[in-house]
């Protein structure tokens, strides 16, 4: 008898076996790879925690799980009768598509200019519908103006609800789960963890896991320059448009509690540039956005972090959905009027030794 013919036969005759894993039960367990040729270990070591490899691309895939099956438990959604409604530049919308299709849920997600078409065409691949709104003509920024149109359609749609990823505990509820990871895979935690702030739901919900477990873990949150969320914008800072989505903020995220972050970095849509490509020529992976922020930061940080410190970078999503802005030549070119120059760390972390050496 084949094994299908004897499973038939097991399961005709009232055996039970245990269910099988769905899509929504591989979000998490993303790996862990060491960041060697980068960021030589001989100086520090550096591990990247890959969150393309969740189903839906991205770590949004963790805070949207958790958002959405917490309102379902609450009876917050009705599957086959609810919609959710969310403001997202493009992974959470992506990561709630998924998550509304598997449980039968309409989903309204409200985008900027910015969402590139292959994001807005995943979503509406898995059913939902998505709205583009211009900029808000008071703060010349969108996120107003998606909170704004966001709060219409709760008025006018029945049966909607919103996440509110800028708000929602649950969101940062998700990443307890992600520190927990880390530290499985570090036992003890690592010395430094580079997170890209947004919402600040990734930073919150692993800051909170340190501090609840009694960590040595020092928190550098990675923001852009520009962003308000960790204060007004410096001088300098006024006037730089922000053309790279995932993170940074033109409104302080409700999210957001004092002393989160030990350290705040802000980087530039160049330096996220620079970053992605350093990541692919150096170790060939293939990365998002802010997963380029959190890469200049660490680079930016070679000059203060101590010799022999264990860091973890979380990288945020994939580039694949990038190749038409940040791995297109012509569109870097459009932008920032320059290629970034690939830059060989090696060397200049050898400048900072021997820098190190001759001071007295």
């Amino acid at each position: 008898m084949t094994v299908l013919a004897s499973n038939r036969a097991a399961l005709a005759h009232g055996a039970t076996r245990s269910r099988d894993p769905d899509i929504v039960a591989t979000i998490g367990g993303t790996p862990l790879v060491a960041l060697d040729r980068l960021f030589p270990p001989a100086r520090f070591q550096v591990y990247a925690k890959c969150e393309r490899f969740n189903p839906g691309g991205s770590i949004k895939d963790r805070a949207a799980k958790s958002m959405i099956e917490h309102a379902i438990k609450a009876g917050k959604l009705v599957p086959g009768v609810s919609t959710v409604v969310e403001s997202s530049s493009g992974n959470l919308g992506i990561a709630l598509a998924q998550l509304c299709n598997f449980y039968r849920l309409n989903l309204i997600c409200v985008v900027d200019p910015r969402t590139t078409a292959q994001n807005a065409a995943i979503m509406r691949a898995y059913g939902a519908k998505v709205e583009v709104v211009d900029r808000d003509p008071a703060t010349g920024e969108y996120l107003p103006a998606r909170l704004e149109r966001v709060r219409s359609l709760l008025e006018s749609v029945p049966d909607a609800y919103w996440p509110n990823q800028y708000a929602n505990e649950y969101n940062a509820r998700a990443h307890h789960h992600t520190m927990r990871e880390i530290c499985e895979a570090l036992p003890g935690g690592p010395d430094y963890l580079f997170v890209a702030a947004g919402t600040t739901g990734t930073l919150r919900g692993c800051a909170e896991y340190i501090r609840d477990n009694d960590l040595a873990t020092r928190v550098v949150a990675v923001d852009a320059v520009g962003s308000v969320i960790f204060g007004p914008p410096e001088p300098w800072e006024r006037g730089h448009r922000r053309t790279i989505p995932g993170h940074g903020a033109a409104v302080v995220p409700p999210l957001l509690r004092p002393g989160l972050a030990d350290r705040v970095v802000k980087v530039t849509d160049f330096d996220c540039v620079r970053g992605c490509r350093q990541l692919l020529a150096q170790e060939s992976i293939l990365a998002g956005g802010s997963s380029g922020a959190v890469i200049a930061a660490l680079q930016g940080a070679a000059s203060w972090l101590e010799a022999g410190a264990t860091c973890v970078a979380v990288l945020p999503d994939g580039g694949d959905r990038y190749l038409d802005t940040i791995y297109s030549d012509a569109w870097v070119e459009t932008n920032f009027q320059e290629i970034p120059p690939f830059q060989d760390l090696d060397q200049d972390l050898d400048q900072d030794l021997d820098q190190e050496r001759s001071e007295p």
